[in-house]
């Protein structure tokens, strides 16, 4: 039950951090994170799009180098065939440094 509220806490802080991120493209609607299964589900309405799209990171690694936490997505899915190559491309395999606020939890 306590990973189930950090998880909660942690997707709600994540929602607005990625909003400011991609505040250009589009708005993330809903986001669910799965510590546990190392699992992010999201809702997304991009600009442009006339409905919401699903993204999943299915698989997430974490790992710390030096004192910084890095996250690195082993596999993906969309709802949009475009976006799904598009992550396949541009973000398997690559190290994204976690933000202190999330590095604890994930």
């Amino acid at each position: 039950m306590f990973a189930a509220a950090k998880d909660l806490l942690t997707s709600q802080a994540a929602k607005t951090y990625v909003n400011g991120l991609i505040e250009r493209y589009g708005k993330l609607e809903e986001v669910r994170i799965d510590s546990r299964r190392s699992r992010i589900e999201m809702i997304c309405t991009l600009n442009g799009e006339t409905s919401a799209i699903g993204v999943t990171i299915e698989e997430y690694r974490v790992e710390v180098l030096g004192d910084k936490k890095y996250a690195t997505v082993l596999a993906s899915s969309a709802t949009r065939p475009w976006l799904e190559a598009a992550m396949r491309d541009h973000l398997h395999g690559r190290k994204f440094e976690v933000p202190s606020w999330a590095a604890a939890v994930l």
